[in-house]
């Protein structure tokens, strides 16, 4: 008796000292705020999200500054001489400085862009002749636009989007990998737990019938053999106790280094209980996922950057056509205030056409490689949205049964309970044998791991279902982070 008293003190001690109750929720909760895991994830969210803002930046008027403070040249050129008729070399010395101001808009629709700019250039001459001259741009506004070639900016609307849109649903299902992840550490805790109590109590089970099997011994009402089958079993239980207990801190450690806590801090979790009895449709969860998961909107991306690389490749296999045009003022005085003034008209207009002649079919197996490669891409994300509906589908059942399972291993569970107490009562007054009670016994411990076993799976399978739709069957709405 005094060694059963002290089992359950050191039992109380293990568990009721200063350890931390966790539920599965907060457990859930503290890994999506302190986990390795996502950190890394949110900081790939975060890398899509600068590069979307980069997109619509570059839709803004963007102002640039162009300087070259100081420009200091001395070198040797030939020049004519007239009176001479003859060629010669001069040294010549060269300061000078230059800057402008330019502002520039993209035009979507055609791909060309508006400029606005005005500039000031210095120049100062060192030698036999020497002055100073300005030049200046007091304004001048102009578009570049190629005629027919590519149109980058028009797929950018409509690819950049995407691709912001599938990031925020990737975080979400990053996020949701999160908490499957921590379901497995939870219930890897909560079995090592469970088994931890059964060998305390199996520990101090085995003692009391050891030391009750002594007593009916020395009355020969058991044989040796079964005396010292019951030492045994309590030298096992010892053995099992042990282990028991290094698998409970390593559990503790992996849950706590997973969570982002202190690897030595002292975890209990708590069971959550049976879960209500509801059924999933498995056509509402496939219209979810059609809607928001991220690996059906990473194949509409890749349909449409195909799309975009076999229009890039037609175009460019056609002649290509290019328009510069520009309308503004220029001057050219010894002072800078000459130089902004009576400004003249300076007008640019520029047509360059360029038209491959030859090419001995190098354009035309450019584009039906395109036109190939848009077939695979369709054909690919067919087969991987076939792929991710039919794994819908699998969970959806596979959820809906693991309820069933969930309810029948809890009524295992209160049936072994049962059948060990009601065997075990049955041997210590001697109308059970040590087979009866070492098999109800086991078939007790069996049961709890079924029942923790079968908690885990149906929330592994509740999360996956939510990561595969990004859907909340709790709250009837779609899953969002902010």
């Amino acid at each position: 008796m005094k060694n059963k008293l002290l089992l359950l003190l050191l039992a109380l001690v293990a568990f009721a000292g200063h350890s931390q109750t966790l539920s599965l929720q907060r457990a859930i909760e503290i890994a999506n705020d302190s986990s390795l895991q996502a950190f890394r994830v949110k900081n790939m969210y975060l890398s899509s999200y600068w590069q979307f803002r980069t997109f619509k930046a570059a839709r803004l008027p963007s102002l640039s500054l162009n300087m070259t403070p100081v420009s200091y040249n001395r070198y040797i050129r030939q020049r004519y001489d007239s009176q001479e008729n003859i060629d010669v070399y001069r040294a010549q010395q060269m300061f000078g400085a230059s800057g402008s101001l330019n502002i520039s808009q993209n035009f979507d629709p055609l791909g060309g862009t508006f400029y606005l700019e005005t500039g000031l250039e210095y120049m100062r001459n060192f030698g036999e002749i020497t002055g100073n001259q300005f030049s200046s741009i007091p304004i001048r506004l102009g578009y570049r636009q190629n005629l027919i070639g590519y149109n980058p900016f028009k797929w950018d609307r409509k690819i950049e989007p995407l691709k912001f849109e599938k990031a925020k649903k990737e975080l979400i299902q990053n996020m949701e990998g999160v908490a499957e992840s921590t379901v497995n550490y939870y219930f890897a805790l909560a079995l090592a737990q469970q088994e931890y109590k059964l060998a305390v109590d199996n520990l101090a089970s085995c003692d009391t019938l050891y030391t009750l099997g002594e007593r009916r011994f020395k009355i020969q009402a058991i044989s040796e053999a079964d005396l010292l089958t019951l030492k045994l079993d309590r030298v096992n239980a010892q053995n099992t106790l042990a282990n028991a207990r290094i698998a409970l801190k390593r559990a503790k450690f992996s849950l706590a280094s997973y969570l982002g806590m202190d690897q030595n801090s002292d975890i209990e979790v708590r069971l959550p209980s049976a879960p209500m009895s509801r059924v999933i449709e498995t056509d509402f969860a496939l219209t979810q996922a059609r809607a928001n998961n991220p690996d059906l909107l990473q194949h509409r991306q890749n349909i449409l950057e195909a799309r975009r690389e076999l229009s890039r490749t037609k175009i460019e296999s056609r002649f290509n056509a290019n328009l510069n045009a520009s309308i503004g003022f220029n001057q050219v005085a010894p002072t800078l205030r000459n130089a902004y003034s009576h400004p003249l008209r300076q007008d640019l207009v520029a047509l360059s056409v360029s038209i491959p002649l030859v090419d001995w079919g190098v354009r035309k197996g450019k584009v039906n490689m395109a036109k190939n490669n848009l077939n695979i891409v369709e054909l690919s994300a067919r087969q991987q949205e076939l792929a991710v509906e039919e794994e819908v589908v699998m969970t959806v059942s596979d959820f809906n049964i693991q309820q069933q399972l969930v309810a029948s291993a809890l009524e295992a569970l209160d049936l072994a309970d049962m059948a060990y107490e009601r065997t075990k009562q049955r041997f210590i007054i001697g109308k059970a044998d040590l087979n009866s009670l070492t098999l109800s016994q086991s078939r007790q411990q069996s049961a709890n791991s079924n029942y923790i076993r079968a908690l885990q799976n149906y929330w592994l399978s509740y999360y996956k279902l939510r990561k595969l739709t990004l859907y909340d069957f709790d709250y009837n709405r779609e899953i969002e982070i902010e």
